[in-house]
């Protein structure tokens, strides 16, 4: 049977999701995906949505709206320490979006899952009369009993983060008007984050979460998770040239604005150089920013002066 055969949404579906779907998906023509782990592995699961007018902008590419949805996934499982093995996609749409907004769509989920090494299980369409409405439910596998959770972090340990911070929120300020970006470098960062798979903190980080709601704000739930107090210097959190460029009344923003999806890790002395060599290893930079200790769930901010650091907003909230 040819698209032309099928109704409007499977004509659709077979046009732009056929291609991306792996073995599992059943060709998309069932009622469910059939997924086998790998042996011996256990599975990890995470959702995240994206609407539009909150998490991207109406005008912004609908392939780097794609690769986006999917990379903020991966990013959750790159913190678990997982490696991504499928994903189950939802799109609601206007019934009058253009063909080429999906053919792009599509297109930039193609081009990360062959970066990423996953595939489309399955998923659903339907349509909206608001704006477009995402969600992606990414599956990945860890060997059992190694998760890096939330909770985990002890007195003594260091809080370490990837590449570097602030890029998203700032990129965000470019995208509305409100900062310049001569570059072009923060409005990429805004809409094409890197989710750092492959870096292999299983065994080394004893907590971790990405950061994608800010800083201050998801280190602060690795402390309420451990109840642990944390103390971060902001001198020592890492920053772009371009974020560094933009000046320092754009630090509160940098300290707690979100969408830099880096990973945020605790992990004991002993296991320092360890997780320095894993960074090597997966070519991704890493920096100590400070340290927990005990004490009630909190995030104490040192500010460049060397002075405690007050933040009027300390991370994003959809609420």
């Amino acid at each position: 049977m040819s698209d032309a055969d099928l109704p409007a949404e499977f004509a659709l579906i077979a046009r732009h999701f056929g291609p991306l779907a792996g073995p599992g998906a059943l060709g998309l023509g069932d009622d469910a995906a059939l997924l086998a782990p790998p042996p011996g592995r256990e599975l990890v699961l995470t959702v995240d949505a994206m609407i539009g007018g909150v998490h991207f902008l109406p005008d912004d590419p609908p392939d780097l709206v794609g690769r986006k949805l999917l990379r903020v996934n991966l990013s959750d499982l790159a913190a678990k320490g997982a490696v991504p093995i499928g994903y189950l996609l939802t799109v609601a749409a206007a019934r009058d979006t253009p063909d080429a907004w999906f053919a792009g769509f599509a297109a930039g989920l193609a081009q990360d899952q062959a970066e990423f090494g996953t595939t489309l299980l399955g998923g659903d369409t339907t349509s909206t009369p608001g704006p477009i409405a995402l969600s992606l439910t990414a599956i990945g596998h860890v060997a059992p009993g190694t998760m890096v959770h939330r909770a985990g972090a002890q007195p003594g340990d260091g809080i370490w983060v990837t590449g570097t911070v602030g890029d998203g929120a700032l990129g965000l300020a470019v995208a509305q008007g409100r900062l310049a970006d001569p570059s072009g470098f923060l409005l990429q960062r805004y809409r094409l984050p890197q989710p750092r798979v492959g870096f292999a903190i299983a065994r080394i980080a004893s907590a971790g979460m990405d950061v994608s709601d800010g800083l201050v704000q998801d280190l602060g739930h690795i402390c309420r998770a451990g109840s642990l107090t944390a103390e971060i210097d902001a001198a020592l959190v890492p920053l772009s040239e371009p974020a560094r460029h933009a000046g320092a009344d754009w630090l509160p923003i940098i300290l707690s604005g979100g969408d830099d999806y880096e990973l945020l890790l605790a992990a004991p002395p002993t296991r320092e150089a360890q997780l320095r060599d894993a960074a090597r290893d997966a070519g991704i930079a890493v920096t100590r920013i400070g340290s927990f200790r005990a004490g009630p769930p909190r995030v104490a901010v040192r500010g460049p002066d060397g002075q405690p650091m007050v933040l009027a907003r300390r991370g994003w909230s959809h609420f």
